[in-house]
C-alpha cells in the first residue's frame, strides 16, 4: 500500500470541507485525498509531517465512569475514531475492519496494549449502555465514550475532523455529519501521526497495525 505524506496544518484546514453523513455515497476524505494525490501518491493512509497532540478529552465510558483519554491511553498505541452507533455502514465497517485486522495481525500482548477509542458524534442517542452493547458485538476491548457534544466537537476539530450536531435528513431520519478518518497515535510520544480514511480495508490495517503498535511509520 502506498502512503501519502501531508501537512497537519493543511489537513486541519481541509477538515472544514470534508463532512459526510454515514450512508452517503460521498467519501468525507475526498478533499484530503485530492490534495494529497498532487504528489502522485494514493491509498488510505496519510502520514502527517508533524504529529498532533492527543485531545484532552474527559468523557463517560460504557461503564458510566469518567475516562481521561490522555491519561488512560498514555504510552499505548491508540486508534481514535468519531462516529455513532446508528450509522448504517461506514462506522460499523471501520470498527469491524480494525477488530478483524487486530485479531489477525497482532499478538495477544499487542492486542492488550492497543487502545481503540470510539467517541460518539451523537451523544443524544448514544448512552453508555448503547455504546457498550454496540461495541460488544464488534470487540469488547474497544472503548466507547460519550458526553457533551461541544466538547466532542472541539476535540475532533483539534485533530482535523469535522463533526456537526445530529439533524434530520429529507427522509426524516436522524443523521450525524462527521469525518470518518481514524487517527493513529504513537506509543512513543502520544502524537497523532497517521490518518486512515474510510477506504482502508482489513488488509490495509493488517499491514499497518504491527507498525502502529511499535510507533513506526506504516
Amino acid at each position: 500500500m502506498r502512503k501519502k505524506t501531508f501537512a497537519a496544518a493543511a489537513l486541519l484546514a481541509a477538515a472544514t470541507l470534508t463532512l459526510s453523513a454515514c450512508g452517503s455515497q460521498k467519501a468525507d476524505s475526498s478533499t484530503v485525498s485530492a490534495v494529497s494525490q498532487e504528489s502522485g501518491s494514493s491509498g488510505p493512509a496519510t502520514v502527517l509531517d508533524q504529529p498532533w497532540d492527543k485531545p484532552g478529552l474527559v468523557l463517560t465510558d460504557t461503564h458510566g465512569k469518567k475516562y481521561d483519554l490522555r491519561k488512560e491511553t498514555q504510552g499505548h498505541p491508540t486508534l481514535l475514531y468519531f462516529g455513532y452507533t446508528h450509522c448504517p455502514d461506514i462506522c460499523p465497517t471501520t470498527m469491524s475492519n480494525i477488530a478483524v485486522a487486530a485479531q489477525k495481525s497482532l499478538t495477544p500482548a499487542q492486542r492488550a496494549d492497543l487502545r481503540v477509542v470510539f467517541v460518539t458524534t451523537d451523544p443524544g442517542r448514544d448512552t453508555p449502555a448503547t455504546l457498550g452493547s454496540w461495541l460488544k458485538g464488534i470487540d469488547p476491548r474497544f472503548i466507547g465514550l460519550t458526553g457533551d457534544f461541544k466538547t466532542i466537537q472541539a476535540a475532533a476539530r483539534s485533530v482535523g475532523i469535522s463533526v456537526e450536531p445530529t439533524t434530520k435528513n429529507k427522509s426524516g431520519q436522524l443523521v450525524s455529519m462527521h469525518g470518518t478518518q481514524v487517527v493513529a497515535f504513537s506509543p512513543k510520544n502520544d502524537g497523532g501521526y497517521v490518518f486512515f480514511d474510510d477506504q482502508a480495508t482489513v488488509d490495509d490495517y493488517i499491514k499497518d497495525l504491527p507498525k502502529i503498535v511499535q510507533g513506526a511509520k506504516p
